[in-house]
């Protein structure tokens, strides 16, 4: 089979806790051919959607860090493969937030012909905050504006801690806990994340959400979900005089027993998940509530296979032979 993986570029990857690593490298060790592309890559060729691909198979056996080495010399040195798309058995969507526009517009109309992870229009939807508003009564509350008046308005009626998300941002960027204990710079920080000194329609939009204290004890929950099925999970927990959990933010990873009301919440949200296209996804959860749905290269494979002594790669490239393979009978 042929499977290319859209990403960023392989040098600025630790292959050793990145999940595209991992999935590039079983599917290197099962034998299929490999392709790297960026999403300047892509470009159009007498109305044909083609890319500036290149060939990284290399032989399988090596160790990862050896292998991955190896993969970084073949892009080097090996001449640019011009290939159509629909020449492609597969197609991984790895690159890292924020969602490059220009790149899922073009591959649009092909998902029909090449099986990709995830689909174009799913990730188009999928890829903000808000989409976990198809799912309301699974959400902590949540309320989106622009207005920094009605903004404070909320905060005030709320009377409890919440929290700002830029919507925009991934990773735990720009995310904050408010409260009206401290009422001069809540006002100062909500007209700074609006952008109130621009005109109204302008100003950026911003989540303020209900900050669930249990986080702080708890942690958070990354769920792996493959076509809806739960496939892992791991407990995050935020470092010393933080409440952000995101390992990039410096949380620390934790084994994970996945709760009866965990997998009940995503039994709920996998008809959605699949209907849009999103096979492979990464959940947020705490508090058993639903935070957020990582649809744009959802991370946590290496982290869940050292906690549980598994091997998640090897589900998901079994799922895109066997959709491959169905879609050629």
């Amino acid at each position: 089979m042929k499977i290319a993986f859209l990403m960023d570029r392989l040098e600025s990857i630790d292959p050793a806790y990145e999940t595209t690593a991992a999935l590039m490298y079983e599917t290197n060790q099962r034998g299929h051919s490999v392709f790297f592309l960026e999403p300047h890559d892509i470009y159009i060729r007498k109305q044909q959607i083609v890319a500036r691909m290149k060939d990284i198979t290399v032989p399988p056996g090596m160790p990862l860090d050896d292998y991955w080495q190896a993969i970084i010399g073949q892009e080097r040195e090996e001449a640019l493969v011009f290939e159509s798309l629909v020449d492609l058995d597969v197609l991984f969507l790895r690159k890292d937030p924020p969602l490059n526009y220009g790149s899922i517009e073009m591959l649009a109309p092909i998902s029909d012909k090449v099986f990709m992870v995830n689909a174009p229009i799913g990730m188009v939807f999928g890829n903000s905050k808000l989409y976990t508003l198809n799912f309301p009564d699974l959400t902590p509350e949540t309320h989106i504006s622009r207005d920094p008046v009605r903004l404070r308005r909320i905060i005030d009626n709320f009377g409890g801690d919440m929290v700002i998300k830029p919507l925009g941002r991934f990773g735990g960027e720009g995310i904050i806990k408010v409260s009206t204990r401290d009422p001069e710079n809540l006002n100062s920080l909500i007209n700074f994340y609006v952008g109130s000194h621009r005109p109204y329609a302008e100003r950026e939009q911003i989540m303020v959400q209900e900050y669930l204290k249990a986080v702080k004890e708890q942690g958070d929950v990354r769920i792996l979900l493959l076509n809806g099925e739960i496939v892992g999970a791991m407990k995050r927990m935020p470092p010393e005089g933080s409440f952000r959990t995101n390992i990039k933010v410096g949380g620390s990873a934790y084994a994970h027993d996945v709760s009866p009301k965990e997998r009940a919440l995503c039994e709920r949200i996998k008809p959605k998940l699949v209907k849009d296209g999103l096979y492979f996804v990464g959940i947020d959860v705490i508090d058993e509530m639903l935070i957020e749905i990582n649809c744009v290269s959802p991370g946590g494979i290496p982290r869940i296979n050292r906690l549980n002594n598994c091997r998640i790669e090897q589900q998901v490239i079994d799922f895109v032979e066997e959709q491959s393979a169905r879609r050629q009978e």
